[in-house]
């Protein structure tokens, strides 16, 4: 019989201290605004969103053509309408809407190859072949593979318009969004009448946004914000006649006081450097925000060893929850497991609260703890929720791409960064598989109760520590003794942790000959093999059996 062949294990990619934020952002209410103040704010919004979709248009027109030529072009055309502030910032804001179209176009076209390459490869398998942990088998009937034959034919149709689409620099870009856009046709699933969908229709449309300025006063000369709190904004050519304070500006009667980072705020416009400002409406509550956000340098992070040096929390994902735990710097659990939940059900605001409430849980909870890191896989289930790839396995896919991974990134590097916290992210290879494999039975107790997404936790925190997820590597090649030396994974033979010095060895059975002439005083310990066992009676040669 030949050998069955072991199981290859894909590359582990080595952990990586994650870079902090490159920006902030801050927000707060527009108060107490006058059915004036409104109305101007309304009137604003509408002109320069009107601009600022014609913008859009012919920046899509242009495609790969598109050069500083036409950009001055365009910028030209817009001043006449607005200021020539306003119309640099509406074009740099068409250009990243462009650019990130592109960037999810890339992505669709990787999605839909992903899904060719797993309907050829089950076309391919017999009908109800098994498949196997790294590939999918036949499908189960005639009729799914008639059906899935139909839908490759429409998939490779959509990969070909996709590719000549992104060749000629087509582009497809909806202002306001394309989920508002098609509830629209649903207007009864998303519990709204049409005066309501227009109005938010009309509210994500506008356009009041402009970008800071380095050594202008107060950071911008488009929507000015002074140190007390005071906003005025430069309106635009059309609505000079609005204005109520010098050189066609509107002050508004409201005061802004940003109770989140208000004294870095203030530092920077204090010293006229840029903070780009953002005025929306939240329909639904019927209330003004105004965010202002700025750039700053990206926060160099510490050495992997130095982030090790206090120990790791580990941290699992999962679909409603965190799982964290504990571990000292070599790799030995301490205490109990902690979980942190959250609910993703609900509006977008809803779900990002609970994503911050429980992000706050944690970083409180690992600063009590001491550490100076948190392990956390490096999650990304772009090619790992396909219907191809899953099948029938449609609640599977719906858990999968319900964990918020790249908010949840974004949120906890920020985070992380203002508690003096770092980010080791890890691969997220059989963390899950080896956690339950091997700490899950051996920390459960009548008072600890281990699931699997905690032994996960012990498992990522380990290989962000560097250390292996088996709580022993293998035995030495010559025999099943400690001969060849320390073979525990936990921690090397000369640290002492929770353990003392360890009391001298009694006597051995095997070992009395040494200690002849010398009196005992304790009783050997009994030994746990056969070949030491005491015994009380004398051992006799028994003669041979008379056969004759």
């Amino acid at each position: 019989m030949s050998e069955p062949k072991k199981k290859q294990l894909r590359t582990i990619d080595a952990p990586f201290v994650a870079l902090g934020p490159s920006g902030v952002a801050i927000r707060d209410r527009l108060k107490h605004l006058t059915d004036v103040d409104d109305k101007v704010l309304r009137l604003v919004g509408e002109h320069l969103g009107r601009l600022a979709s014609l913008d859009l248009k012919n920046r899509c027109a242009d495609g790969l053509d598109h050069n500083s030529d036409t950009w001055a072009a365009r910028k030209q055309g817009l001043t006449a309408g607005s200021s020539s502030r306003w119309a640099g910032s509406i074009t740099k804001a068409t250009h990243d809407q462009w650019a990130l179209s592109r960037r999810c176009q890339l992505a669709h076209i990787q999605g839909l190859e992903a899904g060719v390459r797993t309907l050829m490869h089950r076309l391919s398998q017999p009908i109800g072949q098994k498949g196997t942990k790294r590939a999918p088998g036949g499908y189960r009937s005639r009729g799914e593979w008639f059906q899935k034959s139909r839908r490759l034919t429409t998939l490779e149709h959509r990969l070909d318009v996709a590719r000549a689409e992104r060749e000629a620099g087509v582009v497809h870009v909806a202002r306001g969004g394309r989920r508002l856009l098609n509830n629209r046709h649903n207007l009864e699933a998303a519990q709204l009448t049409a005066e309501q969908w227009r109005e938010r229709w009309e509210a994500e449309r506008w356009f009041l946004a402009a970008d800071g300025e380095s050594g202008k006063r107060f950071g911008n000369e488009t929507i000015r914000v002074t140190p007390d709190g005071e906003v005025n904004i430069k309106l635009p050519a059309p609505l000079a006649h609005l204005a109520n304070s010098k050189h066609g500006r509107y002050v508004l009667a409201t005061r802004v006081q940003f109770q989140h980072r208000g004294a870095q705020w203030r530092d920077r416009i204090e010293d006229n450097r840029a903070v780009a400002y953002r005025i929306h409406l939240d329909v639904e509550r019927d209330r003004w925000y105004l965010t202002a956000s700025w750039t700053q340098p990206v926060v160099q992070t510490i050495p992997l060893q130095t982030a090790r040096s206090e120990g790791m929390v580990g941290v699992d994902t999962n679909a409603d929850h965190f799982a964290a735990y504990r571990l000292d710097r070599h790799g030995n659990p301490v205490g109990d497991p902690k979980r942190f939940f959250y609910d993703l059900s609900g509006s977008a605001d809803h779900r990002d609260a609970q994503v911050r409430h429980a992000i706050s849980q944690l970083l409180h909870w690992a600063d009590r703890c001491g550490v100076k890191a948190i392990g956390l896989e490096n999650l990304d289930f772009a090619a790992e929720k396909t219907r191809e790839k899953h099948g029938r396995r449609k609640r599977f896919r719906q858990l999968i791409s319900g964990i918020p991974t790249g908010r949840l990134k974004a949120r906890l590097v920020s985070m992380a960064s203002e508690h003096g916290l770092s980010i080791v992210a890890v691969d997220p290879a059989y963390t899950s598989m080896w956690g339950d494999q091997h700490w899950k039975k051996p920390l459960t107790s009548k008072k600890r109760k281990m699931s699997r997404h905690d032994a996960a936790g012990i498992a990522i925190g380990r290989r962000a520590l560097g250390h292996p997820i088996r709580r022993r590597t293998a035995p030495p090649p010559q025999h099943q003794s400690d001969a060849a030396g320390h073979r525990t994974a936990q921690a090397g033979p000369g640290t002492r942790g929770r353990e003392g010095t360890r009391p001298p060895v009694t006597e051995r059975v095997h070992d009395a000959r040494s200690w002849k002439g010398t009196q005992r005083t304790r009783d050997t310990s009994a030994s746990n093999t056969v070949r030491d066992a005491r015994s009380s009676g004398n051992w006799q040669q028994m003669p041979l059996l008379d056969t004759v």
